[in-house]
């Protein structure tokens, strides 16, 4: 089978997800996810719809759980949003390309480093890549309509919680690092509320520093 074929197959399983958002389905199309992850990997394992380990002790999602969690936001063309582990980009991408404005923490100086650059060569304009704790947020840049955790945490930090704007949505995963639940939240009258529970999955730990 070709790469060609391999990402198309790839596309097909995110599209049976469930995704709604045909903005999002568009992108997820359009954007080749080897484009966003380390070199040298064999096209049966950047088109095969499972993490991949990206070095630095972190993981990409596989790619149909990170279309749902975007889907999950439910993000206009003028939303903002914000993103708690951008690894090598990708989910940064999807995001980007479906709203106004994406502000992406990343841990890792080095991991960082790799995002700004795929970014920036797949023409990418609308997003800032920080290098920090995804657990402090960005209250300069706050609030957001849309938050998503790329961690676990056990529980949901509370300056992200402040930093979600009013009938904003959080897709966050939930436990101890390893089996955790992805849970949606939505903000009314200023106070997190469960929206969903979302499925089962194991996530590298969230990380403070």
């Amino acid at each position: 089978m070709t790469d060609d074929k391999k990402r198309d197959r790839l596309t097909k399983v995110i599209r049976s997800a469930g995704i709604e958002n045909e903005r999002l389905y568009r992108a997820v199309a359009e954007i080749d996810r080897a484009d966003f992850l380390p070199a040298g990997l064999p096209a049966g394992v950047m088109y095969h719809d499972a993490p991949i380990q990206i070095g630095e002790g972190q993981t990409t999602s596989q790619p149909s759980l990170v279309a749902q969690m975007i889907d999950a936001l439910e993000l206009s063309t003028e939303d903002s949003a914000l993103e708690i582990g951008t690894g090598y980009g990708y989910q940064t991408a999807l995001l980007a390309s479906i709203c106004a404005r994406v502000v992406s923490i990343e841990q890792s100086p080095e991991l960082a480093q790799h995002a700004r650059t795929n970014l920036a060569v797949q023409g990418f304009e609308n997003v800032e890549v920080i290098t920090g704790d995804g657990t402090h947020g960005a209250p300069a840049e706050a609030p957001f309509d849309g938050i998503v955790v790329s961690a676990a945490a056990p529980e949901v930090p509370s300056p992200l919680a402040e930093q979600l704007a009013e009938q904003g949505r959080m897709v966050i995963p939930l436990g101890p690092g390893g089996r955790e639940e992805v849970l949606v939240y939505g903000k009314r009258s200023g106070r997190l509320e469960m929206l969903e529970r979302m499925t089962l999955a194991a996530f590298v730990p969230l990380l403070r520093r």
